[in-house]
């Protein structure tokens, strides 16, 4: 919904990084120590990081185009209905009355401060007319004076007013999902809609047996008593299983440089703000996301997706008109604090930490520039599982399944003949619009800091559970994928099989 008010695009909540209408503050400088406290009497449950970010002048002040919303909130009211989170639709009257009071109360200000400096203007023609010391007595120079000296006592209440209002304001506002593509459908998962299979789902001459059940028989996955180790759904790869791991890792990423992509390295710890910029919610309880002990190190939170990264390298940035569409491709470890562990008692799936290759793009506003760019990406990850030799199936995803700074969603889900189902291994969404013209040339970027979209292009472990559960159709094992030779990492990875092909029930 967010994109459906916004200036210069159609969206209703993307904003731009500009000054507002009180001055910014001075940046601070790298001796200055962060200061992230609530004010203005707002519960910390309802702190928005990103906008204490742009409080302590780290960045501009966002606009958002309130207009639109105002002039048509039953619209908005419909795609909150339809969306998850925290907003519903009863929550908008209370977000435009703040919005109209904080407008006027702006134009209060406005006027003061004009009148202000009208009178300062006042005072200086009287200094220089006046003979200095009959001045002190004029009655105009005095009742001029004691205006001056109302105008400011009444201008600090409304500063301060105004302040508490636009905290308000903008920790209720940025909440505020994006907008909805009109394809999309409405529901929960279980009104995605099939676009497209690839492959035939195969068929074995034997029990296809998962992941997990190959992975230990071969000795290349530990999950088992690991408790007292690392915890909880934590797991070990070890021999040709490590090397799986880096052979797909190296072979998208080799994939993906030669179609022009950047590849980047980023930061695996990152302020809250930037998550909050990513329509993530590092407070939230419960939530996916680790935070660092405040006591040791303050707002530092462990990123669950490299698109947390990547997005606080293009924040606060402008960029060239001719650099765009932007590119990326990074390999990170993904740290997540899984709650919905239930599902998936046991293998590679729900885990707290995995390694992932993601794709992420920014273009320029206008959502046939990012529709273009998610087509390109979407095609990029067919053709990756169709190299490895997967059956797959893309989705369009539910209202209900849309991430907060989500505009559409398709979701990849790949056959896992050891489930006897399909299973998610690669989902691609995309923003709508989200950066404006700051100067001739350049680009400033928005609210959400990744403005295009992004997609894992192939993440671990989900392609090699994938893998390792789709063996040939008469041998049981668990032969390499045939694009992942050697020459993936320069190592064999060893997976291919030493038993007969008439092995039988499927036992090794």
């Amino acid at each position: 919904m967010a994109a459906s008010i916004a200036r210069r695009m159609p969206s209703l909540l993307l904003c731009s990084l500009r000054s507002g209408c009180r001055p910014r503050r001075e940046t601070p400088g790298p001796c200055r120590e962060r200061s992230l406290s609530s004010s203005g009497g707002v519960p910390s449950r309802t702190r928005n990081l990103l906008y204490e970010h742009v409080r302590e002048g780290y960045s501009a002040r966002p606009q958002l185009d309130m207009e639109r919303l105002c002039a048509h909130p039953e619209e908005a009211a419909r795609a909150l209905e339809h969306r998850k989170g925290e907003l519903r639709p009863a929550d908008l009257s209370e977000i435009i009355s703040t919005w109209q009071s904080l407008g006027r109360l702006r134009k209060e200000v406005q006027t003061l401060e004009e009148e202000k400096a009208a009178v300062a203007q006042q005072i200086k023609a009287l200094v220089v007319s006046a003979p200095p010391h009959p001045l002190l007595q004029d009655p105009v120079y005095q009742s001029t004076r004691a205006r001056g000296r109302a105008i400011r006592t009444r201008l600090a209440a409304l500063y301060a007013d105004e302040a508490h209002l636009e905290e308000l304001f903008y920790t209720r506002a940025l909440r505020l999902p994006n907008e909805t593509h009109p394809d999309v459908p409405v529901g929960d998962e279980s009104q995605a809609r099939v676009l497209e299979v690839v492959g035939e789902k195969p068929t074995f001459a034997f029990r296809p047996r998962g992941h997990l059940e190959i992975g230990e028989q071969l000795d290349i996955i530990r999950q088992k008593r690991l408790s007292h180790v690392s915890g909880q759904r934590s797991y070990y790869l070890r021999g040709p299983g490590a090397l799986l791991q880096h052979a797909l890792v190296s072979f998208t990423l080799g994939k993906l440089v030669q179609r022009g992509f950047t590849a980047m390295t980023v930061p695996d710890m990152l302020r809250g703000a930037v998550f909050e910029g990513c329509g993530m919610s590092p407070n939230a309880s419960p939530s996916q996301i680790y935070n660092i002990d405040p006591s040791r190190f303050e707002d530092l939170n462990l990123a669950g997706t490299a698109e947390v990264g990547i997005a606080g390298y293009f924040m606060d940035h402008a960029v060239s008109w001719k650099d765009l569409p932007i590119r990326v491709v990074c390999s990170s470890t993904c740290y997540r604090a899984e709650t919905n562990t239930g599902k998936e008692p046991w293998g590679l799936f729900r885990v707290h930490h995995f390694s992932k290759v993601e794709m992420f793009g920014l273009t320029c506003a206008g959502t046939e520039h990012s529709a273009a760019l998610l087509e390109e990406f979407v095609g990029l990850q067919k053709e990756i599982l169709t190299e490895l030799g997967l059956h797959f199936r893309v989705l369009d995803m539910p209202t209900q399944e849309l991430g907060r700074p989500a505009y559409r969603k398709f979701d990849i889900e790949a056959w896992m003949p050891g489930r006897g189902r399909y299973g998610e291994v690669s989902p691609d969404s995309r923003a709508g619009g989200g950066v404006k013209p700051a100067s001739a040339g350049h680009l400033q970027l928005s609210r959400y800091a990744f403005p295009g979209l992004q997609t894992m292009s192939c993440p671990s472990p989900k392609c090699p559970r994938s893998a390792l559960s789709t063996p040939s159709r008469r041998c049981p094992q668990a032969p390499a994928p045939r694009s992942l030779t050697p020459s993936s990492l320069s190592l064999p990875l060893g997976l291919e099989s030493s038993s007969s092909p008439d092995s039988g029930s499927g036992a090794p």
